[in-house]
């Protein structure tokens, strides 16, 4: 059958124009030649350069400072280690179990442009793009 030739539609009699495949009215289908199932949707296949992106370690964290309450950019491998404020000098153990250090977020380089990215805590093991390459990458801890 040809697309719709324009007219009302045969289940409840709404006026509709030329080549529409459903009333906008009771969605009834137009052109009898068509099925609701005669559409075959393709197998879903991940692409494979969003499935084979780089999973990188976390380079460090940005904490708040318990005492100056100044924000402090820290090496990963100072974690459960007592370091000292840049700004206020004052020590303090960096341990983020008990609640005492805030950690703001988190920071790592890309491997595409080597530019330091820094995120928030939110995004560590989701799928995210570089803001300087638009490369992509993930963040795990």
């Amino acid at each position: 059958m040809p697309p719709w030739p324009g007219g009302p539609c045969p289940a409840c009699g709404e006026d509709m124009p030329e080549r529409m495949i459903h009333c906008a009215n009771c969605r009834t289908l137009l052109n009898t030649d068509l099925e609701p199932d005669s559409v075959e949707i393709p197998e879903f296949v991940p692409l494979q350069e969003i499935d084979n992106l780089p999973e990188l370690p976390i380079r460090g964290f940005y904490v708040v400072c318990p005492q100056c309450s100044r924000e402090l950019r820290v090496n990963r491998k100072f974690a459960n280690k007592q370091v000292t404020c840049k700004h206020c000098s004052g020590g303090f153990l960096l341990e983020f179990g008990d609640g005492k250090i805030e950690k703001v977020g988190v920071y790592l380089y890309c491997p595409h442009c080597a530019e330091r990215l820094r995120m928030s805590c939110k995004y560590v093991g989701v799928k995210v793009a570089c803001k300087a390459c638009s490369g992509k990458l993930t963040a795990v801890e």
